[in-house]
């Protein structure tokens, strides 16, 4: 297994171009299954995650084919119903194609998903959802199976404003006779980038970005080309690295609107952060302050941004208190830090943060793809040799990120 090698104690300077948005290419992939044409998507990352969704769409039928950032997915040969275990295993996203699978073809066989041990993310939802358009689910043996019934648009109340569920819910109805209604929609961006993504195909769809939308059922999708919105992870974890760095990064292909609640708390610290249409500038300090935080579903601070939050306040003089919402096992980075020297202290999903001059480099192993990123950004700022192993989660969400840092001064090394 390969490793990532860090030493260090220096500032980044420079500028970063984000990459495309996993968490709006792997939806959106799996919406291409609703197409007869043929789809053609640009800004796709490369990731893990991108790979084995690429894999899933093979084993249902469809022709995929990739050059550099641009992906061809042509789904008119679509040959089965059917994702087995073996491959749904390795990627939570992979329940994805079960909507469409449905809308398309009025029948699934999908594999319970695997995915980073951060929390319980139950299908519960995404199931609901179906039944309320008339699908029938059975569930048994770890795998979910619908079919047909009497399908029509429903009005759907989801118990939490899942992600996955929404996204699920809005592919399965595209093409469902009559008009569905999804009530505390999730609201990320994400959302909006599958909802323009189907209109763009055909479909009737609004109020994304909003906790109502609309669906208008249609009898077909074609086939289109669609620019994948930029990763406001990617782009939050490089401003945390810049403030921890105590560096001074530009990042380009940014949507600030995109990522409010972190500009808004890194200003609170005391990061200096300039903005303009599709970039912002981070200019760290050894002058930051602590502050207390939430994880909240979007517009709120995001849950993915919670470990690389924490790892910064770790390295600011004062305490700060994180409390996690989402996921219940969101705090297995803390274990890892506290070898770097951290002080922080948890009990279930509230942790509390005593900032510390310096870290310790040592070496350390990355649990999950969040709890990887925050190791590096410890790196960064830590004396000494930080070896981070099971790089493979980083590389589930983060496109040659050891690349981009090296290219702005980090002292860091793939073995």
């Amino acid at each position: 297994m390969d490793t990532l090698v860090i030493c260090g104690a220096k500032p980044l300077q420079g500028q970063v171009k984000v990459s495309g948005s996993k968490n709006a290419t792997l939806p959106i992939m799996a919406a291409s299954l609703l197409s007869t044409g043929e789809v053609t998507l640009s800004g796709v990352p490369e990731l893990d995650d991108i790979a084995v969704m690429a894999e899933v769409l093979r084993i249902l039928g469809a022709k995929v084919y990739r050059d550099h950032d641009t992906m061809v997915i042509n789904a008119s040969t679509i040959n089965s119903i059917e994702v087995p275990e073996n491959i749904t295993r390795r990627m939570r996203a992979s329940n994805l194609v079960m909507g469409a699978l449905l809308a398309r073809f009025a029948q699934a066989r999908v594999a319970y998903p695997g995915g980073c041990a951060i929390g319980s993310r139950p299908m519960d939802l995404h199931l609901k959802g179906f039944r309320n358009l008339g699908y029938e689910i059975d569930e048994e043996y770890g795998i979910m199976e619908g079919k047909g019934g009497k399908i029509a648009g429903n009005e759907i109340l989801l118990d939490f404003p899942s992600v996955g569920a929404t996204e699920n819910i809005m592919m399965a109805a595209s093409l469902t006779p009559g008009v569905t209604i999804i009530r505390n929609a999730a609201r990320e961006p994400e959302i909006v980038d599958l909802q323009n993504f189907l209109n763009r195909m055909g479909a009737r769809i609004r109020g994304a970005g909003l906790d109502t939308i609309r669906i208008e059922g249609v009898k077909k999708l074609d086939g289109v080309e669609h620019s994948v919105i930029p990763d406001r992870i990617e782009a939050g974890t490089f401003m945390a690295a810049a403030a921890i760095s105590r560096g001074d990064l530009w990042l380009d292909n940014v949507v600030p609107e995109h990522i409010q609640p972190l500009i808004a708390k890194l200003r609170e610290i005391g990061v200096e952060i300039s903005t303009w249409t599709s970039g912002i500038r981070i200019i760290g300090n050894d002058h930051l302050r602590p502050t207390d935080l939430k994880t909240m579903p979007y517009p709120g601070f995001p849950t993915d941004m919670q470990a690389q939050m924490m790892t910064l306040l770790a390295t600011v003089s004062g305490t700060s208190v994180i409390v996690e919402t989402i996921f219940e096992n969101r705090f297995m980075h803390v274990q890892e830090l506290r070898r770097m020297g951290a002080d922080i202290k948890n009990e279930g999903r509230v942790a509390i943060v005593k900032g510390k001059k310096r870290l310790q480099g040592c070496k350390v192993e990355a649990t999950d793809l969040r709890a990887g990123a925050a190791l590096i950004l410890a790196g960064l700022y830590a004396e000494g040799e930080t070896t981070i192993s099971r790089v493979e989660h980083i590389d589930r969400g983060y496109d040659k990120i050891h690349q981009k840092l090296l290219e702005i001064g980090a002292d860091i090394v793939r073995v």
